[in-house]
């Protein structure tokens, strides 16, 4: 996992073409214009959902991974918590389907907290849990999908 502010993007250039160019996505787009929905980068090997939703109480979070996708999650409005956890040998409680690129798993996370302007980078051994806050605040998140 990783977590910064966008403006430090071009420091992790290095991780790859598909995430240097998500983050430079991120760092140059205006997301109070675009209208809640999925935006094609490089069709299904790179694309971006925007979403406005309400947070929600730790206990209503769900630990999640991913095996197909590298997650790039970024506050573009307000703030909220995400847990995370190394998957290491988390059981699973919901099996892994490859439809949705999926698995849920048991266990604790330690809540990093997400700031407007922040973004934060998980990769298949990364469970995380988001949308974690006080259930009266709302926020707008872009979550960019990388292939791997």
């Amino acid at each position: 996992m990783i977590v910064d502010s966008i403006e430090n993007f071009v420091r992790y250039r290095p991780l790859g073409k598909r995430i240097a160019k998500a983050l430079h996505y991120v760092h140059s787009t205006d997301f109070a214009q675009l209208a809640a929905g999925e935006y094609p980068l490089e069709g299904r090997e790179l694309f971006a959902t925007v979403s406005d939703y309400a947070l929600k109480p730790v206990a209503s979070g769900r630990l999640e991974a991913h095996r197909q996708y590298i997650d790039i999650q970024y506050l573009a409005q307000g703030g909220e918590s995400i847990g995370y956890a190394p998957r290491a040998d988390q059981k699973a409680i919901v099996e892994y389907e490859a439809e949705g690129d999926f698995a849920f798993y048991a266990g604790s996370a330690s809540l990093v907290r997400l700031e407007q302007g922040m973004f934060a980078i998980f990769f298949p051994q990364d469970l995380h849990m988001p949308g974690i806050g006080d259930p009266a605040e709302r926020v707008r998140k872009v979550v960019v999908k990388v292939r791997i």
